[in-house]
């Protein structure tokens, strides 16, 4: 049914909660799916989001970069983590994605609706 993909994410949520990064999934007011990363000391640019819309797949990574060693301190791994839309009601192609303060967000809209069809018998 269509919490599903919820369900799919949130099991996704307990495995990788307790992995790097910290991340954050739920569904927002007008039925997007937010994602989000907790990524303290990466800049935009060793950021990447992957979307394979035949594969249903967002795969999110950070590379750290190592011309910043004033940073040095602050814990920042290499991390790829890929999620998947089972039910495939998200509209990947329109994923928007922002980065600021240290927060990665990851914005997921629903597919439009599919209108029924009515054919007529000939």
């Amino acid at each position: 049914g269509l919490d599903s993909i919820f369900t799919d994410f949130s099991r996704h949520l307990q495995e990788s909660t307790s992995g790097y990064p910290v991340a954050d999934i739920y569904r927002d007011d007008d039925g997007s799916t937010i994602l989000e990363f907790a990524l303290a000391g990466f800049q935009k640019k060793e950021l990447t989001i992957d979307i394979q819309p035949d594969k249903r797949s967002i795969t999110v990574a950070g590379l750290a970069s190592e011309d910043n060693k004033k940073r040095q301190r602050i814990a920042r791994r290499n991390f790829k983590r890929t999620y998947v839309n089972y039910d495939d009601n998200l509209d990947l192609t329109a994923t928007k994605a922002s980065f600021e303060n240290g927060l990665l967000t990851v914005r997921v809209p629903p597919r439009p609706e599919v209108k029924p069809l009515s054919i007529s018998i000939k």
